[in-house]
């Protein structure tokens, strides 16, 4: 079960309990506190009545009742005679909107009085109507009371649309509630999915910076996940680059001495030329492989970019074939430019070196008299680039490992290979600008290498 999915439903289990709890309440005041109201006017209604028949007789005071129609007035006697009754007086009690539909159907009435009994536990059991009494002296029953009441029939069906509204209302709420919770659900996991995204791209060995949060403790966990980062990289890189420089310089160094070696024996002086010639070419390498290895290094201890601008495509990829343009033309390979009008947000250096390691890379591999098509694409708010030569393509077991570092394959036609740091650091450069690169070979021969940059970094 997902961490959002059980906050909502620990959310809306101690909601409902406490909502429910809340209503039940509420509902079960309805009933009480509209009796009270209704006993309380039926309290000052029959002191105003009791008062206007303060004199008169009981046959004038009957007369005078017949037009009260908002309740049921009796007049009773002292020896317990009802004097009058509107109750009697009437063909029907007159029925308030609500109170037929109670009554009409007995199992729509049992389903109400179940309701009533489950809310209104608190409510007096066989009790018909409120009533009051208020005594009044009349001319010939000086000891007469005044009764007023009303049904509880009429009582329940308006507590009864009451309770309707009410219940209304809890449902809208009820509704609002669950929207909320699931939105503090989802608010409360956004950082622990951001934060699990960090955590991918650090296993992936993208260069990707700790995701912010305004809670606490989302953010000091997203720190300690970034100083554990740094503290285990730190000590695994210096671990590998000193394996890997050691591994690379092995083989130029054993040139060097063997060649220093020879070079203490009497030989003609073309030999002398000749082993002269490979300490330095090997010394260029060694120097090659230094200045590679630091320029990866600092790319890979960097967490973002350090100076972006707005920068045009077109004159990004002409930099980069202006570079290659010489090196292309010595070795009769055809370099075709096809830019698109686009811009992007980058370092210009990083971005151009990137590409000019794609092309270096494709114009290795190019036979005599090849050609290699240089173009970009948009597509999806990103700039791909797209470096394509026709040459051998990569064996299917190398694709996988094109990108690790010192990784390199033999040039055709010679046995030499590269530093295998160059696409390395194309790798490099994309994770910075929040992209990726790719390798992969051309169905009509050939390689095609992708740099796909987002448009907005």
């Amino acid at each position: 079960m997902r961490i959002r999915t059980a906050i909502f439903l620990v959310y809306v289990a101690s909601s409902s309990v406490g909502f429910a709890v809340l209503m039940r309440f509420m509902l079960a005041e309805v009933r009480p506190r509209y009796v009270a109201a209704v006993r309380l006017n039926l309290q000052d209604s029959a002191r105003l009545v009791a008062a206007s028949l303060q004199g008169r007789t009981a046959a004038e005071a009957a007369g005078a009742l017949s037009a009260q129609a908002n309740f049921r007035v009796r007049l009773v006697g002292a020896d317990g005679t009802m004097k009058f009754d509107s109750a009697e007086s009437q063909a029907a009690e007159v029925q308030p909107v609500g109170a037929k539909s109670y009554e009409a159907s007995s199992g729509r009435a049992l389903l109400r009085r179940t309701g009533d009994n489950l809310i209104d536990g608190r409510a007096a059991k066989g009790e018909l109507e409120i009533s009051t009494v208020e005594p009044v002296s009349l001319k010939d029953e000086p000891a007469a009371r005044l009764v007023l009441s009303r049904s509880f029939r009429n009582v329940n069906a308006v507590i009864w649309t009451e309770r309707k509204k009410l219940a209304g209302i809890a449902l809208v709420i009820a509704g609002v509630m669950l929207v909320a919770g699931w939105w503090i659900a989802a608010r409360l996991t956004q950082s622990l999915e951001r934060l699990t995204v960090y955590a991918q791209g650090v296993r992936d060995g993208r260069s990707v910076p700790p995701p912010p949060s305004r809670a606490k403790e989302i953010a000091e966990l997203a720190q300690a996940f970034e100083e554990m980062r740094d503290a285990l990289e730190g000590r695994q890189h210096v671990e590998r680059y000193t394996q890997a420089l050691a591994h690379e310089v092995k083989a130029p160094l054993a040139a060097i001495r063997g060649a220093a070696e020879l070079l203490g024996e009497d030989m003609p002086a073309a030999q002398r030329e000749k082993f002269l010639g490979n300490i330095r070419s090997e010394g260029a390498r060694i120097q090659q492989i230094v200045d590679r290895l630091l320029e990866l290094s600092s790319l890979e201890a960097r967490k973002a970019l350090q100076q972006t601008e707005v920068i045009d495509v077109g004159g990004l990829m002409t930099e980069a074939a202006d570079v290659l343009g010489p090196a292309c033309a010595g070795a009769n390979v055809t370099l075709t430019v096809n830019p698109t009008v686009a811009t992007l947000r980058g370092e210009r250096v990083l971005l151009r070196e990137a590409l000019v390691n794609l092309l270096q890379n494709a114009l290795d591999f190019s036979p005599v008299g090849g050609a290699v098509a240089f173009a970009a694409t948009t597509a999806n708010g990103r700039v791909v680039f797209t470096v394509e030569d026709r040459g051998p393509g990569v064996p299917d077991y190398a694709l996988p490992r094109v990108f690790e570092r010192f990784y390199s394959l033999p040039r055709p036609g010679t046995s030499r290979k590269s530093t295998g740091l160059g696409l390395a650091l194309v790798r490099e450069i994309a994770h910075l600008h929040g992209g990726d690169a790719a390798l992969a070979n051309r169905p009509g021969g050939g390689a095609t290498a992708t740099l796909s940059i987002p448009a907005q970094v």
